[in-house]
């Protein structure tokens, strides 16, 4: 099958120096933290989930380097948490995912793909098992709650699935150990990865989980009442400036070193949990139905498909790539980068690519259309930098 090209590919135009603004009204929702983020210095959102999320607070770079030291704090509430309560609640949870849920016990995380009847990706999501007959889904971008509650709708299931007033922050960096211990106490430091909590800070309902989308030691907190925002957030800021604790926004350049994958850039509806070496998350054979079983019993049976691998790309440093950039061989268009950027430890241009089987090996050569022209890139082994998981010994010691 020839390379389809992505839909949404602008012909790798950069973006001109006097770019024109964009006119949003009150159809796109502002977060409980919107306030606390612009008192805090936020120059630049996005839209995500129908809502306003921080893109950066001045320099990008700055946040990366406060990120991989010292600890962070993000406004995600865009991250809109979907309820799935009812009696029917796990079967029609392991009916949205090929994951296998049978051994998530409440109070468990688990990172899941939503598929649809071709195999293709609809969403990538955190499941919480929160208590019997009760899950939360932390989306990516997309109308996730819609596609959940038209298949809830024509299941005849006795479930329910509704939007939750649930408003997620992310405490990210090696650091928010001490600054999680000072507001929790010795609760977040025996919380083990992927797994969550209930708990109330200073008189607020929280959730708190070992999760994140940092590739570092982190957290998220899911308060349960938007209307206390701006406290929540000026608790966990006070509790940990004497860790230099900086307001950030999700970072790009961890989340590509890390190979934390982003929906729409990185994962596509067109591609399949194979393209992205996530086969440990479809369990062809588990005993519940899912939908899609059947399409990637024939996907992973063909075999040969797409991967999405990491390159390292020749040149000067690139900030960021605000379009999908093509990916060409022996002058055909194979393929296309999802996203790239200049790792300031690493000092490369790094990203991941979307190529075909045959151009997986590390060491592969490509040839990337870049906006100011072609550049050689090279296949090479990734993730960078791990995702880090244990916390370390000492923590709260006197």
């Amino acid at each position: 099958m020839s390379y389809q090209e992505p839909v949404n590919n602008d012909k790798n135009h950069s973006t001109p120096t006097n770019s024109p603004m964009i006119s949003i009204g009150p159809r796109v929702r502002k977060s409980p933290y919107f306030d606390a983020t612009i008192r805090c210095g936020a120059r630049a959102f996005t839209v995500y989930n129908h809502m306003y999320m921080p893109t950066h607070y001045g320099d990008p770079v700055s946040e990366y380097w406060s990120l991989v030291k010292d600890v962070t704090l993000w406004d995600v509430s865009c991250q809109r948490q979907i309820l799935v309560r009812g009696p029917d609640a796990r079967v029609f949870m392991e009916l949205l995912t090929p994951r296998d849920l049978s051994n998530c016990p409440s109070h468990r995380c688990l990172y899941v793909l939503l598929t649809d009847n071709d195999g293709g990706i609809v969403n990538d999501a955190v499941l919480m098992h929160m208590r019997e007959n009760e899950y939360w889904l932390s989306p990516g971008d997309g109308d996730v709650i819609l596609w959940a509650q038209g298949i809830a709708t024509r299941s005849g299931m006795n479930v329910k699935v509704s939007e939750g007033d649930i408003c997620p922050l992310q405490l990210q960096g090696p650091k928010s150990p001490h600054v999680a211990y000072k507001l929790f106490g010795q609760a977040a430091l025996d919380l083990g990865y992927y797994h969550v909590i209930e708990t109330d800070l200073n008189g607020l309902k929280v959730a708190l989980s070992r999760t994140g989308w940092s590739g570092e030691l982190g957290y998220e907190l899911y308060l349960e009442d938007h209307i206390h925002g701006n406290e929540l957030w000026d608790s966990v800021m006070k509790a940990g400036e004497e860790f230099n604790i900086a307001p950030a926004a999700p970072n790009t350049i961890r989340s590509i070193e890390g190979g934390l994958l982003s929906y729409v850039s990185d994962i596509r509806r067109e591609d399949n949990p194979y393209t992205f070496g996530l086969d440990r998350l479809v369990n062809l054979d588990k005993k519940a139905d899912f939908i899609g079983r059947e399409a990637l019993r024939r996907i992973r049976a063909a075999g040969n498909f797409r991967r999405l691998v990491g390159i390292e790309i020749e040149g000067e440093p690139i900030s960021h790539n605000e379009s999908y950039w093509q990916i060409l061989e022996n002058g055909e268009r194979t393929g296309h980068v999802s996203r790239c950027v200049w790792s300031p430890r690493l000092e490369r241009n790094i990203g991941w690519a979307n190529v075909p089987a045959s151009s997986t090996s590390p060491g592969s050569h490509l040839v990337v259309t870049c906006p100011d022209g072609p550049r050689n890139a090279m296949v090479v082994e990734a993730p960078w930098f791990p995702a880090e998981k244990i916390i370390p010994p000492g923590i709260g010691k006197s």
